[in-house]
């Protein structure tokens, strides 16, 4: 039996779409199992690139069956939008997805709800993507939320809606923003279940069943460890479990049905949106990063943060939710930088610490504490085996395996399907 969960081990974005694309080859079903529209997840393939949001990434690999499970916040217009995406590209999702019963929805009031909780935040912001998210899952927290299974009885979904917004138009009037009129927002539903119907079913009866048939199943997460909503740089983080903790619940399997944890990391750090980020570079260093990665967000399209490795944020993501190994994307961005450095450790006020604070305020606060190791001019473009990388890139990431303490057994270097060195059991130490 093969199950397998990937996610990302930073704030997001680290390559997970590529790594996802390149997994489902070999897997019979891949699953979304948490987070929403807010995620950006980007496989190209030839000349063609492919942005998804809440489809799984195996949608692009025919033969594969493909499900948004039960943890994840849909936004079921934009679902649409993604099938009909694809099926002018020529792919047809039919028989190939399915979309729990038991999802909670992301309805328009949510998205004006986020707009209207960032105007209230005045000049501390939390900088959401205004996508809904957290307005969704705070209605399912409250046990308020609608479920996908809902919207097949119209009438009793009309009155939990009408419920659910007198409480959300009075925050909406408090903001200045125009109430949801009820009877509006059920019209609008009514075409999208149509559209969804074919698509729903019990999802965790399939994984389930898939799991005791030995069928290889791949697990993807949206959004990183550092945007956890427990773990992560409260309270600048997603509103759900970004970690492989968060997998069973999010799909129904049992905890010990995953087999394998893969953590994914670029070779260098991105945060997009408000909050901390200790080895944030603004110098010539960290627009060589966002130019030459071309670090704009899929989802909102804003220019992300970009510094160096943090080995502290790795490190603690590893630990705490039990990698087996690591995916290292993007090290060819980082050629044509004469020095590289690593953040091995934090400093607050003179003292140093190991692990991420659990603040924001001490977070604000971090000095990392720097390794650098020089850098190197090659193209990686063409590499396809670790020993033919540059030394000075070997050295580089032999210290980020030792900081990270598991091994690196992918490498990207590049955007398209066949620019990666694949290692069977990591990154070799150097003798």
């Amino acid at each position: 039996m093969s199950v397998t969960c990937l996610f990302g081990m930073q704030w997001g974005d680290e390559g997970k779409g590529r790594i996802v694309d390149l997994l489902a080859a070999r897997s019979d079903l891949v699953v979304r199992y948490q987070g929403g529209a807010n995620a950006g997840h980007t496989v190209v393939v030839g000349e063609t690139k492919y942005v998804l949001h809440l489809l799984p990434s195996g949608v692009i690999q025919p033969g594969t069956l493909n499900i948004i499970a039960n943890g994840v916040v849909v936004d079921p217009w934009k679902v649409i939008e993604e099938i009909d995406g694809l099926s002018a590209k020529g792919i047809d999702l039919t028989g190939r997805l399915l979309i729990s019963d038991r999802a909670h929805l992301v309805l328009p009031h949510h998205k004006r709800m986020d707009e209207a909780f960032e105007k209230l935040r005045g000049d501390e912001k939390l900088g959401t993507t205004s996508r809904g998210i957290g307005p969704a899952y705070g209605d399912k927290a409250r046990r308020t939320g609608l479920r996908v299974a809902d919207l097949s009885r119209p009438d009793e979904f009309a009155q939990k809606l009408e419920k659910s917004l007198s409480a959300w138009n009075a925050i909406l009037d408090r903001a200045g923003m125009e109430p949801v009129d009820v009877a509006a927002a059920v019209a609008e539903l009514q075409g999208v279940s149509e559209r969804l119907a074919p698509y729903v079913a019990d999802t965790t009866a399939v994984l389930v069943e898939a799991w005791q048939a030995g069928k290889s199943i791949l697990l993807e997460g949206a959004q990183g460890y550092a945007l956890d909503v427990d773990h992560g740089s409260y309270p600048f983080v997603t509103s759900s479990s970004t970690g492989s903790a968060g997998a069973p619940i999010g799909t129904g399997l049992p905890p010990k049905a995953i087999e394998r944890v893969l953590g994914i990391v670029k070779a260098y750090t991105t945060r997009v949106g408000t909050g901390p980020m200790p080895t944030k570079d603004t110098t010539d260093a960290g627009r060589h990063m966002g130019e030459v990665g071309n670090e704009f967000g899929a989802t909102t399209g804003r220019p992300r943060d970009c510094g160096w490795f943090d080995a502290v944020l790795a490190r603690r993501a590893a630990a705490t939710q039990g990698v087996d190994a690591v995916a290292l994307m993007k090290l060819d961005v980082l050629s044509g930088l004469s020095e590289i450095k690593l953040c091995t450790a934090y400093e607050i006020d003179g003292r140093r610490i190991d692990a991420p604070p659990a603040s924001a305020a001490d977070w604000y606060a971090c000095e990392p504490v720097y390794e650098t190791y020089p850098g190197w001019d090659e193209d990686l473009g063409g590499v396809r085996h670790f020993d033919d990388l540059p030394e000075a890139a070997q050295v580089y990431v032999r210290a980020v395996q030792a900081q990270v303490g598991v091994p690196i057994e992918m490498i990207s270097v590049g955007a398209e399907r066949e620019r990666f060195i694949a290692l069977d059991e990591g990154v070799p130490v150097a003798v």
